[in-house]
């Protein structure tokens, strides 16, 4: 693995003490038996257009020669599927593709333009579909710019900087989903630029002086690639040799890494590519008649084996690289750049004619399922056809008795009772997934970016989260500070564990209908199970933390991972940030004390450039944390609400519902107001509320909490609660 594509350090943070805040309850938690499940996404085609409508009945999957039994089924179709449902999108259906932009075997100039080519491609694709960004360099090898993402201006920010260092500020994220911009977009250079002409005499000297700061970003890109190790015309066979070598170790690497991530994935290969001599023997027709009639004549020292058939070894290892491609279910689709030059554009920087390269693109290509595309501006249309084609995918889901960690395993799919003529496209075979422990760095970095981004809500640690809005520092701007408690049941942690510690990852990732993700937290603790253990597996880790938003609905996709062992659980929690500065009453979710207690309680470790944010929570004048799901007996319970825009005390009515987790609603007493705090001027009224859910049997509910003011205006606010079997603290 080279050093360019190591995931970065994560950061570290120390344990705060344990903070008891009530009585116990032991979590109820079994060992569960993983059963491996192997998902094979599919697509069939007729006449090159995707065949619709079939079933688990029309397939037959054999796995190493055996049939295997379709134990899960599931048909995506991007083009009827609205872009607000992404998360319905089970991960092995989504596209995923790399952009990947060649720096050796490309000149800067075409490099350049081929952003712009690059960009045009995001038009086109679906908000399901993921997309990373990466460069490949002789002297660094392929470096992962952003991991793959639906953040579209994270994107095209990426496609921008191109990895340069000085541009963009990647510490902050170890799941490489979110680049910090350290200049101006570069972008916006043609805008001032054509500004500057439209401007008056007096001001166009000022505009064109912004205007050359803000192509700096283009500048150090194009400085950045001059100075980098290029020579893509041949000065000498060996030199050739060593480039192309060097190429074919790295994108092996680069293949097994993808294996990581789930789905298939489309490597857009943006390049000129390179002599493919080294690899099929000379083009030239003169050298093979020449080459041909000394062969015949029986002079066969005179013929060079190498320069008629190709480099043996090199050619080897080009075949095993496309192989290794294959298997991690990728396919090339390569572009030809040097076609995106407008005419006229001469020689090489070395004041060479270049050496054609699309030859070596066409085999990289056809060998792995993809296509060549050259001589065009308009990628996303040039790929149109590629991207209908793959608009409709089913998954079939086998779970073969025998698992050996990291073997390969063929696969081939089978049509039955379909259409005469159509085919099937599909991975040919997979490898058996690998411990945790046993994975690169990159790898996991990869796959815990995949499963925060794509994955399917579960997994064995099982975690409640709590996350509200709350009137941020800024008031003006209306962002929100949105606190998040996420509590994280201990011996679901400690599944398979074993050890003196056990690091534990933490990621929360708000994404808006867009798909941006507009804020982030990610952490690692580090547990000494001696002195932790007996309350972690009494209780549990309560964490808390905070995001700033402002105004919109988001998705906050939380994952908690154990860090040795790779056991995970993911929740996907809807967020609403009210526009709280509104004329109607606001209400967050109630805010009930912990009935657990003996919680390993933690905070966030102190992030550059944010402020510490103080734990807003108090019934009455105690603060406290919330449960983040609370579990409530049949006695009185008080809790706290927060509400904006609201009336006095004796203006405001209060109703409240009891909801099964079926939505059925059930009696279960009234809550009740006992007393009201009114907010300062843009802040919070504190309401402190009662509530005693009587004669409910055990199980998870939602209650409702209505408020309105005497003008008639209503706020509601819910939250989930579990009745447990028996009351907390009564347990002996």
């Amino acid at each position: 693995m080279t050093a360019a594509w190591r995931s970065a350090v994560f950061l570290a943070a120390v344990l705060c003490l344990a903070v008891p805040l009530g009585a116990q309850v032991p979590p109820t938690f079994s060992d569960t038996t993983e059963v491996t499940a192997v998902e094979i996404p599919v697509q069939v085609l007729l006449d090159g257009k995707p065949v619709r409508g079939l079933t688990a009945e029309n397939f037959a999957v054999y796995r190493d020669k055996s049939r295997q039994p379709v134990t899960g089924f599931d048909m995506v179709d991007l083009a009827s599927l609205p872009g607000e449902k992404v998360d319905e999108v089970p991960a092995p259906a989504r596209r995923h593709f790399l952009l990947l932009f060649d720096l050796s075997f490309s000149e800067p100039k075409s490099i350049l333009q081929a952003r712009a080519a690059a960009k045009d491609l995001l038009t086109g694709l679906h908000p399901a579909d993921l997309v990373a960004v990466g460069t490949y360099a002789a002297s660094q090898g392929p470096e992962l710019v952003l991991g793959f993402t639906s953040d579209r201006s994270q994107i095209e920010r990426a496609i921008d900087s191109l990895g340069l260092p000085q541009l963009v500020d990647r510490a902050s994220d170890p799941l490489r989903l979110i680049l910090a911009d350290m200049r101006e977009d570069a972008k916006e250079a043609a805008d001032i630029v054509q500004e500057a002409s439209e401007a008056e005499p007096g001001t166009r000297s000022e505009v064109a002086a912004g205007a050359l700061a803000k192509a700096t970003g283009d500048l150090a890109v194009l400085e950045q690639m001059e100075r980098a190790e290029r020579e893509i015309d041949r000065a000498d066979v060996e030199t050739l040799k060593r480039k192309v070598s060097s190429l074919t170790r790295s994108f092996t690497d680069l293949a097994k890494f993808l294996r990581s991530v789930e789905g298939r994935k489309y490597v857009v290969y943006l390049s000129e590519g390179f002599d493919s001599s080294i690899l099929t023997g000379t083009r030239d027709q003169d050298e093979r008649d020449e080459a041909e009639a000394s062969g015949q004549a029986g002079r066969v020292w005179e013929v060079s084996s190498e320069q008629r058939f190709g480099h043996g070894s090199a050619t080897g290892a080009f075949s095993a690289m496309l192989e290794e491609f294959r298997r991690a279910d990728c396919i090339i689709q390569a572009v030809d750049i040097g076609g995106l030059r407008s005419a006229g554009a001469g020689g090489n920087a070395l004041g060479f004619e270049r050496t054609g390269g699309s030859d070596s693109l066409f085999q990289m290509a056809r060998d792995t399922g993809g296509d060549l595309y050259e001589n065009f501006n308009d990628l996303s249309a040039a790929m149109g056809k590629m991207l209908e084609r793959t608009g409709v995918t089913y998954v079939l889901t086998i779970q073969p008795e025998q698992h050996v960690a990291g073997a390969y395993h063929a696969l081939k799919v089978e049509l039955k009772g379909v259409p005469r003529g159509a085919r099937i496209v599909h991975r040919p075979g997979y490898y058996a997934a690998k411990p945790f422990a046993q994975r690169s760095p990159t790898e996991r970095m990869l796959l815990t970016a995949g499963q925060v981004l794509a994955g399917e809500e579960g997994g064995l640690v099982r975690t409640s989260v709590l996350a509200v809005p709350l009137p941020g520092q800024d008031a003006a701007s209306g962002t929100a500070d949105v606190p998040v408690v996420i509590e994280i049941e201990g011996s679901s942690l400690l599944h398979l564990h074993k050890g003196d510690d056990v690091p534990i990852e933490i990621y929360v990732y708000a994404l808006d209908d867009k798909g941006q993700v507009r804020d982030h937290l990610a952490q690692v603790l580090a547990l000494d199970l001696a002195k932790t253990e007996t309350r972690l597996l009494q209780a549990g880790l309560k964490f808390y933390g905070h995001l700033e938003l402002p105004p919109g609905s988001y998705r906050a996709r939380v994952l908690v991972r154990n860090g040795r062992t790779g056991v995970h659980g993911l929740r996907v929690v809807p967020l609403e940030v009210p526009a709280l500065a509104s004329s109607g009453p606001v209400l967050l979710p109630p805010f009930f004390p912990e009935s657990k207690g003996e919680w390993l309680v933690t905070r966030e470790a102190p992030r550059p450039g944010r402020r510490e944010a103080p734990i807003p929570f108090r019934l009455g004048d105690q603060p406290f944390l919330p449960a983040a799901m609370p579990i409530l007996g049949d006695r009185e319970t008080r809790f706290a609400l927060l509400g904006y825009n609201l009336a006095d005390e004796g203006d405001l009515q209060v109703r409240s519902q009891v909801l099964t987790a079926d939505g059925r609603e059930v009696e279960a007493g009234d809550v009740a107001l006992v007393g009201s705090t009114p907010g300062e001027e843009g802040g919070a009224d504190r309401l402190e509320l009662s509530f005693r859910p009587s004669e409910l049997q055990p199980g998870e509910y939602l209650l409702r909490v209505t408020i309105t003011n005497a003008a008639g205006k209503a706020g509601t606010s819910t939250t989930r609660f579990v009745v447990a079997a028996e009351a907390p603290g009564e347990r002996s």
